[in-house]
């Protein structure tokens, strides 16, 4: 995750996720707005997505509730 970025942005590099996002890394507001971005991108509720590992790193996990890592890989490639 790149915080304070110019725009929110989403790019899958082979099993990795970049996530970019307009948000300052301040009282949790990029990880949430991360967890918004990816929610929005795989069509569900964002109360489907939990930050599992990560909370102060730039490298975070989410799990995804009711989604394999391949269907999620493939919604957010844009298939």
């Amino acid at each position: 995750m790149t915080p304070r970025s110019s725009r929110d942005r989403i790019e899958v590099e082979g099993d990795r996720v970049r996530v970019w996002t307009v948000a300052a890394p301040t009282d949790g507001q990029a990880n949430e707005a991360v967890r918004k971005l990816l929610a929005k991108r795989l069509g569900l509720a964002p109360s489907r997505l939990a930050l599992v590992r990560g909370e102060a790193s730039r490298e975070k996990t989410f799990e995804v509730e009711g989604m394999t890592s391949d269907e999620v890989r493939a919604k957010l490639s844009g298939g």
